[in-house]
């Protein structure tokens, strides 16, 4: 009996709604448009955490595995805060179920020679048969090839504008000089395997990658500055940072969040951008109901006065005046929903290119995430924002005297 009174009650506000149809269909595009607004911000937001959080993991890997002080001061000489027996280490750490992959890297810094100009450098040991193959196309490269552990000598790869200022291309010779673990300059004579461009200006004007071996010779050691570990999925990173920390409790485990200071930075903006849009929106369409309800209430006011003297409680005209309101937003946010879902998966079958961001020199493709539990909750918000609207508004004329309603004009 009470859901045939629920349905009665919606099915009157369902059809106050359809009284002027004109005012109602701009309330219901308005709160579409809105609607559909939001949901393409935050799927776009969204989209955005999630590439930045695949290439900063894809970066560093999952985990990064090493000394404290790596983390938390600067070393004086190179690997001055390295791992020893990495190999071993890494052996172990393959031994976990959850990971895929342990990449050892070196990092390190100096010049590098042409024989006529020297540029400063900054450097990066891989093991490049696992490394290339694990991460992916994480670079682009322009001449050449990627290095090989095969080499019959010391090899590096270049970054674009770092190779158009030595003038270098594949097969030329270069000399990298650095500062050992001792303190003492060394220098190695090296041939340029490719040129390659990570997509951001200014990294490709100092970066250069050779294979671990080279890297160690040229800095006297056996170190290597980091383990990056890979895990096979992105929401085994917390448990797995546990249960490593507590088997290897002298050596410091962060996470690839706790390295990728960019991700963060955009993150922290983009809650502030579209926090403030989604909130904008959301009090647009909040007036927009409230002055729709309003000018439906006055209109009717000497029949609420009527309805009151049949007997009608005021609690029953405030339900039904709720319900008109969250039908009016509900449709709406249905409608921008479908709106919304319609251009996601369109940008999906046509790629759309955007234009490069500051500091890059390459565009990304332009998607929107279709987060079910990113539409439940605007859906939610907007039927609850327009109900209580109309409550607020019609509260008033539902408790006015019924004289006073009756001899309303």
């Amino acid at each position: 009996m009470k859901i045939d009174v629920n349905f009665m009650w919606l099915k009157f506000a369902l059809q106050n709604t359809l009284r002027n149809r004109r005012r109602s269909l701009v309330t219901v595009s308005i709160a579409a448009l809105g609607t559909a607004g939001i949901l393409l911000a935050g799927g776009f937001a969204l989209f955005t955490y999630e590439s930045l959080a695949e290439a900063a993991a894809r970066d560093s890997g999952h985990l990064v595995l090493g000394q404290p002080d790596h983390f938390a001061k600067d070393e004086e000489t190179p690997l001055q805060h390295g791992l020893d027996q990495a190999a071993d280490l890494r052996t172990q750490l393959l031994l976990d179920p959850a990971v895929r992959a342990v990449l050892p890297r070196v990092e390190f810094s100096g010049l590098i020679s042409n024989g006529d100009k020297s540029i400063v450098m900054i450097g990066l040991g891989v093991e490049p048969d696992s490394e290339f193959s694990v991460k992916g196309p994480f670079l682009t490269v322009k001449q050449g090839g990627v290095l090989a552990s095969d080499a019959k000598g010391p090899e590096v790869m270049l970054g674009e504008a770092l190779a158009r200022n030595l003038k270098a291309k594949p097969g030329s010779s270069l000399t990298l000089l650095a500062s050992t673990t001792d303190g003492a300059l060394n220098a190695l004579d090296v041939r340029v395997k490719a040129v390659f461009a990570t997509g951001t200006p200014e990294i490709d004007k100092r970066l250069v990658y050779t294979d671990i071996a080279t890297a160690q010779k040229l800095l006297h050691t056996q170190r290597v500055s980091s383990l990056g570990i890979f895990l096979a999925r992105m929401d085994l990173t917390t448990p797995t940072q546990a249960r490593l920390a507590a088997a290897y409790p002298k050596l410091a485990l962060q996470t690839w969040e706790d390295q990728a200071f960019f991700y963060k930075s955009v993150r922290d903006l983009y809650n502030r951008i579209f926090g403030a849009l989604g909130l904008i929106i959301g009090v647009i369409v909040v007036f927009v109901v409230t002055n729709a309800m309003s000018m439906a209430i006055i209109e009717r006011t000497r029949e609420i006065g009527t309805l009151r003297a049949l007997g009608t409680l005021p609690g029953q005209l405030l339900t039904t005046l709720s319900l008109e309101g969250m039908v009016l937003g509900g449709v709406g946010a249905l409608a921008g929903s479908l709106i919304a879902l319609a251009v996601s998966v369109f940008l999906l079958i046509v790629p759309v290119e955007m234009p490069p961001p500051p500091g890059r020199s390459v565009g990304y493709p332009l998607n929107i995430s279709i987060e079910p539990t990113l539409y439940l909750a605007t859906l939610a918000c907007m039927i609850a924002l327009t109900m209580a609207a109309s409550a607020w508004v019609a509260r008033r004329t539902v408790h006015m005297p019924v004289v006073d309603a009756l001899a309303h004009t």
